[in-house]
């Protein structure tokens, strides 16, 4: 059995956990655009590939499926994981298993609007937003939502292009400038991460880790600490039941006064989850055995608590003269 991580770029641990789990069943293979994503070279083979916008890129990563025998592929950018899922019948026809949701969650999670109004239809907690800054101005005016806000594409991750904002001339400004944006309600709270599994063939949630965020960077959780409550595991489970994911996800919450509010997903590996991987949440192993055919058990919470991750930077050396930046 061989699985094939697209877009591997520098999540060098996401690539180890899976060699390590693959021992003696198979063959981790990774891609990327750029000789210079240090994380391909952790895998047993890799590919340089076009771009993902590149008329030829889906034919060729279907022919690295074929050639190397791929049973699984995910990817980790969030943009690919909507390219996945629209061709998912091109990888179901030569035998490969998407580890991943379908296209209409992936583009709710990557639309901040449309994953709004779903919490708002089915009754969750979250931050209210906004695409029309003047119905933004009404209800400040009528105090339902107050300054400081967040200005942000609608469409986006790794907290690209986000301001926070404190009056309406700089939010005037920023809609001058730019387009697609949406205002958003600031939590002022304790952020929460939450990794999650939900087995490919039961559709059942097998496995949460939880921890609150104590220092971010460049959108990734940089410094954090394992908790667990009931409670949100239980709102968690509800959650992605009723919005149907699959495989593995990663949740943004946030706790304001005891009560749970949730605010964004990722339909793939988060930067955190070494965090999760390290205190015992082995989703490399949940998403071997789906792929053997095996339905997983439930194996929510079972980690320690207190548990601390602090990430600091590594460096790679390869001596290849053809390497191009």
């Amino acid at each position: 059995m061989n699985i094939l991580i697209l877009s591997a770029g520098t999540r060098n641990k996401i690539v180890q956990y899976f060699k390590k789990e693959m021992v003696g069943k198979g063959n981790v293979i990774a891609t990327d655009m750029s000789a210079l994503a240090p994380a391909i070279y952790e895998a047993d083979k890799y590919y340089i590939v076009p771009r993902m916008t590149d008329d030829t890129y889906i034919d060729t990563i279907l022919d690295i499926c074929q050639k190397e025998k791929i049973n699984g592929v995910l990817s980790l950018i969030d943009p690919e994981l909507s390219f996945l899922a629209q061709n998912s019948d091109k990888f179901t026809a030569i035998g490969v298993e998407i580890i991943g949701s379908s296209y209409d969650l992936c583009e709710m999670s990557l639309d901040k609007m449309q994953m709004f109004e779903w919490l708002f239809q089915h009754n969750y907690k979250y931050a209210k937003s906004y695409m029309d800054k003047e119905m933004f101005y009404a209800d400040v005016a009528e105090g339902k939502i107050t300054y400081p806000v967040f200005v942000k594409p609608a469409r986006g991750s790794a907290s690209i292009a986000i301001s926070k904002v404190y009056d309406k001339e700089t939010i005037e400004l920023l809609f001058e400038h730019n387009d697609g944006l949406m205002i958003q309600e600031f939590l002022d709270g304790q952020e929460i991460g939450a990794d999650v599994y939900i087995d490919i063939i039961s559709g059942e949630v097998v496995s949460v880790f939880t921890k609150k965020k104590l220092k971010m960077r460049a959108g990734e959780t940089d410094k954090s600490v394992s908790f667990k409550d009931e409670k949100l595991f239980e709102l968690i489970t509800d959650f992605v039941k009723k919005a149907g994911y699959r495989g593995q996800i990663d949740i943004d919450i946030f706790d304001i006064n005891g009560e749970y509010y949730i605010s964004e997903v990722n339909p793939r590996f988060g930067g955190g989850y070494p965090h999760a991987y390290e205190s015992g949440c082995n989703h490399m192993k949940l998403i071997v055995n789906n792929l053997l055919g095996n339905v997983n058990s439930n194996e929510v919470g079972r980690y320690e608590e207190g548990i601390y991750m602090m990430k600091y930077n590594e460096i790679m050396i390869q001596f290849d003269n053809s390497l191009s930046i």
